[in-house]
């Protein structure tokens, strides 16, 4: 004789509704030119770099701390008869979709519509591929009659290889009117070897920003109010090797000064300022 046990049947449940996306507010002062700061130095030779670079699909501006990446890019931005597209980065746009977000808000002051339609896609039920997004924005530029500049600012913050890679696949399939220009302390992982032998590569490197002693002599005179000697002017650019950051601090010391000279005989990387700007900004 067979026995039948009945089963309890396991509970019914319904299955949770996605729950809906996260629309983040994009912060506008990340897509804004940056202000000059008080005692900016002009370097036309800089400006000139830049622009002859435009036939490249990728400027690469790439530098340590302190020499002066930011300032001279919009400086560039500001004096272009054309605006340009700026986003300044941070750790949190490290996140692909977030990056793509920021990168369309840039780009949509130039050609609107773009932000719409990549946030309708970062924005449905399902994350498409990142293909997708890159295809929005590149026929939406390849309408542009005019050169578009897009300026990322500190892509050294950028650490997730997902961006890296769709930002690679967009210079492979870049628009002949995009130029793309990108400020970093560390060579990004992009293509570089090959966008530099195919000739689609721009590069300023930290010889290039190294301050010249005309415009040591300029930093010093708008920052002090003085006319230095020569040979402190001179003595003060080979001790700090042209770092701009370092021509700053040290200006900062010597206003008001009465000896400049043996100041500038005794400034070096122990000097408190120098030390507070390396721990905030290097070691940190």
């Amino acid at each position: 004789m067979s026995v039948r046990v009945a089963m309890a049947e396991p509970p019914t449940t319904t299955p949770l509704a996605p729950a809906p996306p996260e629309r983040d507010i994009l912060l506008a002062t990340k897509l804004h030119v940056p202000r000059p700061r008080p005692g900016f130095v002009p370097r036309p030779r800089l400006l000139d770099h830049l622009s002859k670079g435009a036939v490249s699909g990728l400027t690469l501006v790439c530098a340590p701390a302190g020499f002066g990446k930011t300032s001279m890019l919009a400086e560039w931005a500001r004096c272009r008869p054309q605006p340009v597209a700026w986003l300044s980065l941070d750790l949190g746009d490290s996140d692909p979709a977030r990056f793509w977000r920021y990168v369309a808000a840039a780009l949509d002051r130039l050609r609107p519509g773009i932000a719409s339609q990549v946030a309708g896609l970062l924005h449905g039920p399902q994350q498409p591929p990142l293909e997708a997004v890159l295809t929005v924005v590149v026929n939406e530029l390849t309408g542009v009659a005019e050169e578009v500049v897009l300026v990322l600012d500190d892509y050294h913050l950028v650490e997730e290889p997902a961006v890296h890679g769709s930002l690679a696949l967009l210079l492979e399939r870049l628009p002949p009117q995009l130029r793309l220009v990108l400020a970093s302390r560390t060579d990004p992982s992009l293509p570089l070897a090959r966008l530099r032998a195919g000739g689609q590569l721009t590069e300023i490197r930290e010889r290039d920003l190294r301050f010249t002693a005309e415009e040591t002599a300029a930093l010093l005179r708008e920052a002090t109010g003085l006319d230095l000697p020569a040979g402190t002017m001179a003595a003060l650019e080979t001790r700090t090797e042209g770092w701009v950051a370092g021509l700053q601090l040290a200006a900062l010391s010597l206003q008001g000064h009465a000896d400049p000279a043996g100041f500038v005989a005794t400034f070096s990387g122990s000097h408190r300022f120098v030390l507070d700007y390396l721990t905030e900004e290097v070691l940190a």
